[in-house]
C-alpha cells in the first residue's frame, strides 16, 4: 500500500493510546497511508483538546470507554509503565497491537499478555524504528553478504542532552526522567540493544554498569555502560547517556576483513574492506527522521493484511527487555562478580 491509496483499511479502527509526541506523530502517519478512522485517548485534557483539534478525531479520556468504540488495532503509545497492561486490555478487546518500545519496564504481566495474544490470534509490533532507518538496513545487508568476515566485536554509543529532547515541555515532567513511569536511559534506548541483537545475533551474557552521574533533575539513570558477548562469541559495547550537549548515535562493527560504520547524524554509512584496502561509503542527504517512523506503520498494516511477516512481534521484542533487565539487575549490585546470562533466544538467529 502506498500513501496515495485511497480508503486504505476502509471499515477498521485504530486506536491511539497517549497523545505525546510519539502518539501523535503515529496519527499523523497513519493519515498520510490512507487511514482515515482513527480515535486516540489520554488522560490529559490539554493533549487531548490539542489532538482532536489538530486531527479532527474523538479523543476520550479513559481506555475503557476507548476500547468500546468497535477497535480493530490498538497503538499503544504511553509511557513504558503502562505498556504491558494496556495492551492487555486491548488484546483482551480483541485489538490487534502496536506497542512502542519498548515493550514493557518489567516482565510482570508479559506471560499472561502472550498468552492472550496468541489465545485471540491477533498480529503484533512492537515498535523499534531503527530496523526501518536505510543505513542500518545497509550495515545488515553488507553482515549478510559477509562483506568484513567474521565479525568479533560491536559498539553503539547515543548521547543527547535529556531537556533538548522535547525542548517545549519541562523535562523533570517526563516518563524518561521518573523511575515510576519505566524511564531511565537503560530502558529508554533499548534501540541500540535491540539494534546490536538484530545484526549480531543471539545475546548469552551481559554486564552493566550505570548511574545518575550528572545535575540533572531526576530519579532514573542518565548513564549507562554495557557490555555484552553474543551466541557467535563476538563481545558488543553499548554506551548510552542523557548528558551529551551534542546529539550523537552510531554504530561500529569489527570483522576480521573489515569494519563498518553507521552514523545517524550524518546519514552514512561506510565500511572498510581489506581486500582492496579502501573505504566505501553511501549517505542520505537530507533525510527525513519521520521516514523511519512511516515505514514502520506501513510495515504494521502490512502485517495486518498478511502481506509481511512482523519485524518485531512481542513475543521476540520480551528478549531485548530481558537483556535490559539483566544489564539493570547487574549495575544494581555491583558486589556480584562476572556476567548475567541471557537465557531467552529467538529461533529465528
Amino acid at each position: 500500500m502506498t500513501s496515495g491509496e485511497p480508503d486504505a483499511m476502509a471499515g477498521r479502527r485504530f486506536l491511539v493510546v497517549g497523545c505525546g509526541s510519539i502518539g501523535t506523530r503515529h496519527i499523523g502517519n497513519l493519515r498520510k497511508i490512507g487511514v482515515q478512522d482513527i480515535i486516540a485517548v489520554d488522560p490529559r485534557e490539554d493533549r487531548r483538546l490539542e489532538s482532536a483539534r489538530r486531527f479532527g478525531i474523538p479523543v476520550f479520556a479513559d481506555l475503557d470507554t476507548a476500547l468500546r468504540q468497535a477497535v480493530y488495532a490498538a497503538l499503544i503509545c504511553s509511557p513504558t509503565r503502562l505498556h504491558s497492561s494496556q495492551a492487555l486490555d486491548a488484546a483482551k478487546a480483541g485489538c490487534h497491537l502496536f506497542i512502542e518500545k519498548p515493550l514493557s519496564d518489567s516482565l510482570e504481566g508479559i506471560d499472561e499478555l502472550l498468552d492472550e495474544i496468541q489465545r485471540r490470534h491477533l498480529m503484533t509490533l512492537v515498535g523499534c524504528n531503527f530496523r526501518f532507518h536505510p543505513g542500518l538496513r545497509k550495515v545488515k545487508a553488507l553482515l549478510h553478504e559477509g562483506a568484513v568476515g567474521r565479525v568479533v566485536s560491536g559498539r553503539a554509543q547515543f548521547g543527547q542532552y535529556l531537556p533538548d529532547w522535547h525542548p517545549w515541555e519541562d523535562y523533570r515532567h517526563g516518563y524518561s526522567a521518573q523511575r515510576a513511569l519505566g524511564g531511565g536511559v537503560a530502558l529508554d534506548r533499548i534501540h541500540e540493544i535491540d539494534c546490536m541483537r538484530w545484526l549480531l545475533g543471539d545475546v548469552t551474557q551481559v554486564f552493566a554498569m550505570m548511574g545518575h552521574l550528572s545535575g540533572l533533575e531526576i530519579d532514573t539513570e542518565d548513564t549507562a555502560e554495557i557490555l555484552l558477548r553474543f551466541a557467535s562469541g563476538a563481545l558488543g559495547s553499548i554506551h548510552l547517556d542523557y548528558v551529551r550537549r551534542t546529539y550523537d548515535c552510531r554504530l561500529e562493527i569489527v570483522g576480521d576483513c573489515g569494519t563498518l560504520q553507521w552514523c545517524y547524524q550524518d546519514h552514512s554509512v561506510a565500511w572498510y574492506l581489506a581486500t582492496d584496502k579502501q573505504w566505501r561509503s553511501l549517505r542520505w542527504p537530507g533525510y527525513d527522521p519521520n521516514a523511519a517512523y512511516l515505514d514502520e506503520i506501513e510495515h504494521f498494516l502490512k502485517v495486518l493484511r498478511g502481506e509481511e511477516e512482523s519485524e518485531q512481534d512481542c513475543r521476540s521484542a520480551r528478549i531485548p527487555l530481558e537483556i535490559v533487565l539483566a544489564a539493570k539487575s547487574r549495575a544494581a549490585d555491583p558486589s556480584a562478580g562476572g556476567f548475567v546470562r541471557v537465557l531467552s533466544r529467538d529461533a529465528g538467529h
